[in-house]
């Protein structure tokens, strides 16, 4: 009896383990949707991006959906990076990283560095890697990440960066010790100097069906009337979107219209479906030329926008 009872409990942990086991493997199949970006990310291009434990840091959100471009080659575009699906290579390295930075350099000049003990020369290509870029270089990947570096430091865009095959690293002084040094969104760059069609970075709804995750809101308020009689009606139009401008329905917006004569007016509205509301004003013998400007901040759930906007009273 004790037997059998040990061979059942021990199939049942067996069946349990290749359920979960079974089970992770379809979860990670399972599309993901970045509400970031507004894209998903599946399939092998999934499996490739969840290896890496640093993957928004170095490759950044989706900016497109998967897909086939001019070269029949299929194709998914991020903030800093391009995956490549190759089939006619093996099983485990099928997706591969394209060469962003060999594809968008154009030398803009060497910066000379002294101190060759902090640097570290790769005969492949000629050129070292030095100071804080070689610890980043070491701690992120190396070679098998970023490939061999082609130029030394230059300045770009009033930056000193570097470039590497794959990718291209700047310095960032502004930002806190052991952070200054980040990839550069390539990702983008590639994309505007291939001519891709720019309908691909639109944002799409998740392929799972599920409910998009609002990050920030970005909140725009506009006067029906730019210029106004003294004595006359108006219309302040909010419109609240999320970060990938879909509407917001349900925001709760405090307006604040400052007049003439120093009086601030508060109104509330709520947006519709559409995510716009508006405040309706009536006025009467305001003073020739001035001007009337509108305070406005959004709120829905816990996060908060504001803007403002005027009109002015026409002679």
């Amino acid at each position: 009896m004790l037997r059998r009872s040990l061979a059942v409990f021990i199939t049942l942990c067996l069946l349990s383990a290749s359920w979960v086991s079974v089970r992770a493997q379809t979860q990670e199949q399972d599309p993901r949707y970045f509400s970031e970006t507004g894209h998903n990310v599946k399939g092998d291009f999934l499996k490739f991006y969840n290896l890496n434990p640093n993957a928004i840091f170095l490759y950044g959100y989706p900016i497109t959906e998967e897909y086939v471009d001019k070269n029949n080659k299929t194709v998914q575009y991020f903030q800093r990076a391009r995956f490549e699906y190759r089939a006619d290579l093996p099983e485990g390295q099928r997706v591969q990283l394209t060469q962003l930075g060999r594809e968008t350099y154009i030398s803009t000049g060497p910066l000379n560095v002294s101190n060759t003990f902090a640097c570290r020369t790769y005969s492949e290509t000629g050129y070292p890697v030095c100071f804080a870029f070689l610890e980043f270089f070491d701690q992120y990947g190396g070679v098998a990440q970023f490939g061999y570096p082609i130029s030394g430091f230059e300045y770009h865009e009033n930056k000193i960066v570097q470039y590497f095959e794959k990718a291209r690293m700047e310095w960032q002084p502004w930002k806190a010790e052991g952070q200054r040094v980040v990839v550069s969104d390539l990702g983008r760059m590639y994309f505007d100097k291939l001519g891709e069609d720019l309908g691909l970075l639109s944002p799409v709804k998740p392929l799972d069906h599920t409910s998009t995750d609002i990050v920030n809101l970005q909140v725009r308020a506009f006067a029906w009337k730019a210029v106004t009689l003294a004595t006359d009606s108006q219309l302040i139009f909010v419109i609240v979107q999320d970060q990938n401008l879909q509407p917001v329905a349900n925001a709760s917006c405090a307006t604040l219209v400052h007049w003439p004569d120093g009086r601030a007016e508060p109104t509330t509205l709520t947006t519709n479906t559409n995510g716009v509301g508006m405040v309706p004003l009536s006025f009467v013998n305001q003073p020739y030329g001035s001007l009337i400007y509108v305070d406005v901040v959004c709120t829905y759930s816990r996060f908060s926008a504001n803007t403002t906007t005027s009109f002015r009273i026409w002679y």
